[in-house]
């Protein structure tokens, strides 16, 4: 299906070369690593909260999820309840503490950092196993938005697949690159708001040409009742713990992602924390609410069915809109694309620039040479994805979800159990995050009963009780290592 319209093209060059303005514009005013990787902690509230939900949710907002409830309908609700409140419960309890303790602990810039500052840890072992599951999750993560970007061009446009996909990434590493954190933040901002529109607007739509909302809940029973019972598969049998478990499990992974975690560490004060989750949560809530109408609606609306799920969206916007109004809406899902990938990126930059070359090679580097390593950094990191992604039959979401309980179950434990617990040691962070990210990787290559349980459980599960126990059996964190843990307390 192929979308052969002028205007559709004007608003999609349009749109990007509004992204790459804001790269030029934030090129000018980045002068050290500290505003390359972390804009200076100078977010306010609505662009904290709309860029961290934005490079959440990413390409799979609009074609993994929707997609999902495409093909099992009402029971995808579970991947949302638990997205919902793992958002919550993010920026409830672990916001405020960590941009307090990042700063406190040696104006810590990137997660990797505030691990070796926190734990003290002058081995670098910390820093160094942050870095190598940085890289390996990431590698996935932005492979998924780029494989949605393709989907997202070659879909449109009819271009042939690998060439979308080039197209995509050229335009996300050029804005990364020239204008770096402030720069992906502010286009985060801005593509969270398209997305919010877009994703309320083409469910509306979809109902409004059914005929209303019983209507079309009525011919979603007549297609199949199982689609709107969330206990059930299509085929009518009880999901069972397992499938709810591990789709509600997709909570735990928030705890743990670099992106989003890095978005708490920039906010210019903790005092904006409590407006930015409030600004979040309701985008998040309504915004994983039409994602999943989206597929339900599409099931109905296209008599056709679709070899390809993850494309509903797309061809809802075009049955529903006419070209000039479909252009913004498409532009939605290259916002939701780009929001994330150009985040992953420049964090995959941060660890290979702070956590390996200043931390191995070159301590001494200036501030001028740091940046120009972070920004090939950008270019190498996107190289890699871009090789990944030229597998036109990926899924999105498949890529994420590996991703997602990879940080989940690596860093989760590790970041909950360091901004709240006095006792925890060095040793106990490097074994729970090794034995978290081992877990997410071994796990995922077995298949049958207990093993088809979402990989991010058990990770999450035995990674925290590696950290209690190691912990109890070790030595007290020194005096100093308590009396910070106390400060960050009574800020």
């Amino acid at each position: 299906m192929a979308i052969n319209s002028g205007s559709i093209l004007l608003t999609f060059i349009i749109y990007l070369l509004f992204m790459l303005g804001i790269g030029f514009f934030f090129y000018k005013r980045t002068e050290n690593l500290s505003d390359y990787v972390l804009g200076g902690r100078g977010l306010n509230s609505w662009v904290t909260a709309l860029s961290a939900q934005a490079s959440d949710m990413s390409g799979w907002l609009l074609m993994g999820l929707p997609g999902a409830a495409y093909l099992t309908g009402i029971e995808s609700v579970w991947i949302a309840i638990g997205l919902g409140l793992g958002t919550y419960l993010n920026w409830k309890f672990v916001a405020e503490r960590l941009r307090k303790y990042t700063e406190i602990a040696g104006d810590s810039i990137t997660l990797s950092v505030y691990f070796e500052n926190r734990f003290r840890d002058n081995s670098g072992i910390l820093r160094t196993l942050s870095a190598l599951f940085i890289l390996l999750f990431f590698l996935f993560y932005t492979s998924s938005g780029l494989v949605a970007g393709g989907k997202l061009f070659s879909t449109v446009f009819g271009i042939e697949y690998n060439l979308a996909l080039t197209i995509g990434a050229i335009v996300i590493i050029g804005y990364t690159f020239l204008g770096g954190f402030m720069a992906v933040s502010w286009t985060d901002f801005f593509q969270g708001v398209i997305m919010f529109f877009a994703i309320i607007i083409v469910p509306i739509g979809g109902i409004y040409n059914l005929g209303g909302i019983s209507e079309t809940l009525d011919k979603i029973r007549v297609i199949n009742m199982e689609l709107i019972n969330p206990f059930t598969n299509i085929e009518g049998n009880f999901l069972g713990w397992i499938s709810i478990i591990s789709l509600f499990a997709w909570c735990f992974g928030y705890f743990g992602q670099p992106h989003i975690l890095s978005r708490f560490m920039a906010i210019s004060s903790a005092e904006k924390i409590k407006k930015s989750r409030m600004i979040a949560m309701i985008w998040v809530v309504i915004s994983l609410v039409m994602a999943i109408l989206i597929g339900m609606i599409g099931r109905v609306y296209l008599a056709e069915p679709l070899a390809d799920a993850e494309k509903v969206f797309m061809v809802m916007v075009n049955r529903l809109f006419p070209s000039y109004i479909a252009g913004i809406m498409l532009a939605a899902i290259l916002a939701a694309i780009m929001s994330t990938a150009d985040s992953q990126l420049l964090v995959t930059a941060s660890a290979l620039t702070e956590d390996v070359y200043r931390a191995l090679f070159k301590r001494n580097a200036s501030d001028k040479e740091l940046v120009w390593v972070s920004r090939l950094s950008v270019i190498g990191v996107a190289i890699v994805a871009y090789i990944l992604a030229l597998n036109p039959e990926s899924s999105v979401l498949d890529l994420v979800s590996y991703a997602w309980a990879g940080f989940g179950a690596a860093f989760g434990p590790v970041v909950i159990f360091s901004l709240f617990w006095k006792r925890m040691t060095r040793n106990s962070a490097i074994l729970g995050m090794l034995t978290g990210g081992i877990t997410v990787v071994v796990w995922k290559q077995l298949s049958g009963g207990i093993f088809d349980l979402y990989e991010i459980a058990p990770g999450f599960a035995i990674a925290s009780l590696i950290i209690v126990i190691v912990s109890l059996l070790g030595k007290e964190p020194s005096e100093e290592i308590q009396q910070e843990f106390e400060r960050v307390g009574n800020e």
